[in-house]
C-alpha cells in the first residue's frame, strides 16, 4: 500500500527586484526619451549608411595604426573571415575569405588576438567582441562612451563631453544618443588606442565615426 505523501505547501513568489527610486525613475525616463542624434564636432561618420556597413555574423572588432600614415584602421573579424577598413576613409583595404581554422577567431589565444592582414600583416591584432575584451571607454580630452540599456534588450550608445552618467545637461549639448541596437546584438564599442576613431559594432554591422581630417594617397590631409 502506498503511503500517502504530504503535499508541500506552495512556495510564496519573492519580488527579488527591488523597485526603482523616483531619481532612478526619472533618470532612466530621460534616457528613454532622448533620441538618436548625430554626434557633435568634430566626430563625422565614417560610412554614407546610417547604420555602417553590414557585416554578416560579425564577431568582433579591433584597432591598429596604419603602418605608413599613422590613422586608425579597423579590423573586423566575422564567420565569413576577415578585414581591414581605413577608419578615415571607410575604404575596405583588405580581406581573408579564409583564414587559417586556428586563427579564425580570437579565442584560439590567450591575449583574444588574431592576425593582421594587408598593411598590418606583420602583427596581430587583439579583437573585443563576442569573446570577450573591450576597447576604450575614455579619451585623454575628456570624451566618454557608454552603453544603457533603459528598455532591455535593446542597447544605446552614449557620446558625452560631461564625465558620463548621470548626465545633468540637456540632451545635445553635453551628451548625445548616437546609436541605438534594435535590431542586432550589440558586439564591441569604443575608441580607437588613438582617440580619434569611435566604433560601435553588432552581429550584423560595424559603425565607425572619426574626428581626423580625410586623406588622400596614403597620407593625411593638412589641417
Amino acid at each position: 500500500m502506498t503511503k500517502p505523501t504530504k503535499k508541500a505547501a506552495p512556495v510564496e513568489r519573492q519580488d527579488l527586484e527591488p523597485k526603482l527610486s523616483a531619481y532612478q525613475q526619472a533618470l532612466r525616463e530621460r534616457l528613454l526619451a532622448a533620441p538618436v542624434m548625430s554626434a557633435p564636432e568634430p566626430w563625422r561618420p565614417v560610412f554614407e549608411c546610417e547604420y555602417g556597413v553590414p557585416v554578416g555574423g560579425l564577431l568582433g572588432i579591433g584597432f591598429a595604426a596604419h603602418p605608413e600614415g599613422g590613422h586608425d584602421l579597423v579590423m573586423v573579424v566575422s564567420h565569413d573571415g576577415h578585414g581591414l577598413f581605413d577608419a578615415v576613409t571607410g575604404e575596405k583595404i583588405a580581406r581573408d575569405r579564409d583564414p587559417d581554422p586556428e586563427d579564425s577567431t580570437p579565442d584560439a589565444v590567450a591575449d583574444l588576438s588574431c592576425p593582421g592582414l594587408g598593411p598590418l600583416s606583420c602583427i596581430r591584432v587583439r579583437i573585443a567582441g563576442l569573446f570577450g575584451g573591450g576597447l576604450h571607454t575614455t579619451t585623454a580630452d575628456g570624451w566618454t562612451l557608454e552603453v544603457v540599456t533603459p528598455a532591455w534588450p535593446s542597447d544605446r550608445v552614449l557620446l558625452s563631453a560631461d564625465g558620463g552618467l548621470p548626465h545633468s545637461g540637456p540632451h545635445g549639448e553635453q551628451w548625445w544618443h548616437i546609436f541605438h541596437s534594435t535590431y542586432s546584438e550589440l558586439r564591441a564599442f569604443g575608441f580607437s588606442p588613438s582617440g580619434e576613431t569611435i566604433a560601435v559594432a553588432t552581429s550584423s554591422d560595424v559603425s565607425l565615426w572619426t574626428r581626423r581630417p580625410e586623406h588622400r594617397n596614403g597620407s593625411d590631409a593638412q589641417r
